[in-house]
């Protein structure tokens, strides 16, 4: 078994390690989201909590970890006869983005429950995690279906196994601890609420400390348990102290003055809902536990707003979390409690918002400092850009836009996009199952079995079913495009109204692919030349950052601009083959620069065409006399064109727009 890097040996990264520990004593307080860049010990830290944990008494041979106080009534494993306790220590289980829907709630054997009547039941991840921590690295990567089976056993406290009208239940109570990197996309707003508290982290910039991460990360791997085994008295003395914080726990007052600031502040910062308040104060309770104290004070509160409200103050997924320190200073300075609730500097419990030091940086990152600045300090701007080049302009309010699809049934990623063959959705057939059996079709397994009872000398009421007999329900459900905007920068569409109405649409369509969970890639032209401002990602804030930035100004090299894109969808071709491709054209159709620039164009948007890329236009033309290039444009791509006004969800043209293919065209 490996041994984990000592939880006391990561110093800085304060918040995180407080979240981790305030967890640890209350885990009712809910789990902690773990934001940052690559290479910050998210992970490091995660995995050495598990050893500060309590060991957990529970039924011996329970594969359901029952408490044997409480046994749980329905378990599968029971009924459980009392006095027949164990401690096991306390359990990480982590749960890989790829795994899936058996895996992590259970295999129910389904030929064993038709042939035999027998519920013979695998327990997943959620059984292994009940009464301890999952952890979910790079959790916003975690399919759709994942989270929907999470969200339900967070918030019913159980997991529930359906097939065909078999039914297993069992309890799955855990501490829900997730991390992410932001560049790679964010998390759906109902898992993200579910959440206790979040934290931003980042590495050190000091030199000092950066030096002493690497000395400690190179002496761990030299030699790992050695390098435990001198932290072994920090860890014990932490432990000690969760214990200590756990037993006084129930002994601590949420005073009235301190239940005001709280709910001042969730009202002062807007949350959705209640849940921030009550994970405010079981946050703030901790807090004094933590600290040995018994009485809730204003420093406990405000640690505990800027653990908890960060990530639900975001209103769409561009906003960046965050909290306004003032504000928060002065309502808890307007609904202050009396003296008594005041900190005493001097008294017990001083410096309960603070983990234990380690006089030193951790595993394989620096402190906890300010989050880094979105996007990059500036653009590289394209060359042959000229001296015309505008500032960037800002975007107007965003809209709910026509959901744009692709033609055709695909195989991608799961999504809300397109029609595709998926594990989950609306049942259209049967097949026989490649590999392990995941959804029967219960008609077509009975069909294969029926002809074959009297051979299998069948002499009961039960059908004799065979592996041969059993049969795969092949389902149709939607899957995640990748939808790669090509924008146009140029000259022609420089007017700041115009450029302002042309971000807000492309900021609406951003909007829409991430609430269809698609990739998103975005490519500029202008000057000379065609830009890749960024490639393929699940990030779509990163995409409205450089969207925002995008100066405007130069000739329009649209040929450029579409060969740039059409690179681009050769390369992401290679790396997902299975995900189809929306490419999305903004631009007023207008080609300038070099010789014969509508004829090159023309020869680009044919390439698509052939690819059988699914396309659309979006008509940026504007003024009383219109040219009617967009709609060329998107003839060449044997695409479709919409105007702006058209974009719009409410418009006269209707919700939903298939987007032509090149093996598609429509008849002239």
């Amino acid at each position: 078994m490996t041994t984990p890097f000592p939880f006391t040996a990561v110093v800085g990264q304060d918040d995180l390690r407080l979240a981790l520990l305030l967890n640890a004593v209350s885990p009712a307080v809910g789990g902690v989201l773990v934001r940052g860049e690559k290479g910050t010990a998210k992970s490091t830290a995660v995995r050495a909590l598990s050893a500060l944990l309590p060991e957990v008494p529970v039924v011996a041979g329970c594969r359901f970890s029952c408490d044997p106080a409480a046994p749980d009534p329905s378990c599968p494993d029971g009924p459980h006869e009392p006095g027949n306790g164990a401690t096991r220590p306390s359990r990480m289980v982590e749960l890989p983005v790829g795994a899936s829907e058996d895996r992590l709630v259970g295999a129910l054997d389904i030929e064993r429950a038709l042939a035999e009547g027998v519920k013979a039941f695998e327990p997943g991840l959620l059984a292994d995690a009940h009464r301890g921590i999952l952890y979910v690295d790079e959790v916003n990567l975690l399919h759709d279906h994942l989270v929907d089976l999470l969200l339900d056993a967070a918030a019913m406290g159980a997991s529930y196994v359906e097939r065909e009208g078999v039914s297993v239940r069992h309890a799955s109570k855990f501490l829900l601890v997730g991390t992410m990197n932001p560049e790679e996309g964010e998390l759906r707003p109902q898992l993200l609420d579910r959440f206790g508290l979040t934290v931003e982290v980042a590495a050190s910039r000091e030199p000092d400390q950066r030096v002493e991460v690497v000395r400690r990360r190179l002496a761990y791997d030299d030699d790992p348990a050695g390098f435990a085994a001198r932290w072994a008295d920090e860890e014990t003395a932490v432990r000690q102290r969760v214990v200590a914080a756990r037993e006084l726990l129930p002994s601590v007052r949420l005073g009235d003055g301190a239940l005001r600031q709280i709910a001042a502040t969730c009202a002062a910062f807007e949350v959705d809902g209640m849940r921030a308040d009550i994970v405010m104060a079981r946050t703030a309770t901790a807090l004094a536990a933590w600290a040995g104290r018994t009485d809730v004070l204003a420093e406990d509160v405000r640690q505990a707003a800027l653990l908890a409200l960060p990530h639900r103050r975001r209103r769409n997924p561009f906003d960046a979390p965050g909290l306004d320190e003032d504000k928060l200073d002065e309502t808890l300075e307007e609904f202050g409690g009396s003296d008594d609730d005041q900190p005493d500097p001097d008294g017990p419990g001083g410096g309960g918002g603070q983990p234990p030091s380690s006089d030193g940086p951790q595993a394989d990152g620096g402190g906890s400092g300010a989050q880094p600045e979105a996007g990059e300090g500036g653009e590289p701007q394209p060359s042959g850009a000229g001296s015309g080049e505008q500032s960037a302009v800002r975007a107007t309010e965003p809209f709910r836009t026509k959901v744009l699809s692709v033609p055709g049934l695909g195989d991608g990623a799961a999504g809300r996009r397109s029609r595709a063959r998926t594990e989950h959705g609306r049942t259209t057939g049967a097949r026989r199952p490649q590999g392990a059996l995941t959804k029967l079709h219960l008609a077509a397994t009975v069909q294969a079995a029926a002809p074959h009872q009297r051979a299998r000398g069948r002499s009961g009421r039960g059908l004799v079913v065979r592996r041969d007999d059993l049969r795969q329900a092949t389902r149709e459900g939607r899957e995640g495009n990748l939808v790669l905007f090509v924008v146009d920068a140029s000259g022609s569409m420089a007017a700041r109204q115009r450029m302002s109405a042309v971000k807000g649409a492309v900021l609406s369509l951003l909007l829409d692919a991430y609430q269809r969970r698609d990739k998103v890639g975005l490519v500029t032209f202008r000057g000379t030349t065609g830009e890749v401002a960024l490639p393929p990602t699940s990030s779509v804030d990163a995409a409205a950052a450089r969207l925002e930035t995008l100066p405007t100004g130069g000739r329009t090299p649209l040929a450029a601009g579409l060969l740039r894109a059409h690179m681009v969808l050769r390369v992401e071709r290679l790396r997902d083959p299975a995900r189809r491709a929306l490419v999305v054209v903004v631009t007023d159709g207008r080609a300038t620069g070099g010789p014969e620039p509508v004829a090159l164009a023309g020869r680009a948007a044919r390439l698509f065409a052939a690819e059988g890329v699914a396309s659309v236009v979006v008509d940026c033309e504007s003024g009383p006399v219109r040219l009617g290039l967009a709609g060329q444009l998107a003839g060449e791509l044997g695409g479709t064109a919409v105007t702006l006004d058209e974009l719009r969800a409410d418009s006269i043209a209707g919700l939903v727009k298939d987007v032509q293919g090149g093996s598609k065209r429509r008849a002239a």
